[in-house]
């Protein structure tokens, strides 16, 4: 319990951070429709022991048709060996994520917070920075957030917590 409670602070602090740079900015880019990270992903998504409960949460939520779309894209993803990758959540139609309140913190902060000697910003982004369209931006410190996440269990790749969940079953069951 006290992990979920410090995640819970930590999306807090998350969409504190956002907040702020959306009121700095407006037009910022990251939104709904703008899936640009989502399709872009340069690994499969490793989550921590509590992200996965949260998100297994939003899972069981899903109508049984799209958890078993997304049980196939995971299935897909575990066995895909070229990058980038595309996030099995994603609702290609839409640009939308089904499971968005119970998303990963590495969803959560793409876009707002950033490692600058790593260059991690979307591509979009990095031209605006590269622009100097977005020299004032308070942008969060994404090593933080990596130090905050240690503490919240075990860290796994998505498609090793699908694998042994329930999910992965019910999608292969349903076969």
């Amino acid at each position: 319990m006290q992990n979920t409670s410090k995640l819970t602070r930590l999306h807090q602090d998350i969409d504190q951070c956002v907040q702020n740079i959306r009121q700095q900015q407006p037009d910022w880019l990251c939104g709904k429709g703008c899936a640009s990270c989502c399709k872009r992903l340069a690994e499969i998504p490793e989550l921590t022991e509590q992200e996965w409960k949260l998100l297994s949460q939003g899972l069981a939520m899903l109508a049984p048709a799209k958890l078993h779309e997304i049980s196939l894209e995971v299935g897909k993803l575990a066995q895909q060996t070229t990058r980038p990758v595309v996030c099995p959540m994603l609702d290609q139609a839409s640009g939308a994520c089904p499971v968005y309140a119970q998303r990963p913190v590495a969803c959560r902060t793409y876009g707002f917070y950033v490692q600058r000697e790593l260059g991690l910003y979307c591509r979009e982004i990095e031209t605006r920075v590269a622009e100097g369209h977005l020299a004032d931006v308070v942008w969060g410190n994404h090593d933080v957030i990596d130090r905050q996440l240690s503490h919240q269990g075990k860290s796994r790749p998505l498609t090793a917590w699908f694998a042994e969940s329930p999910f992965a079953v019910a999608a292969i069951s349903t076969d």
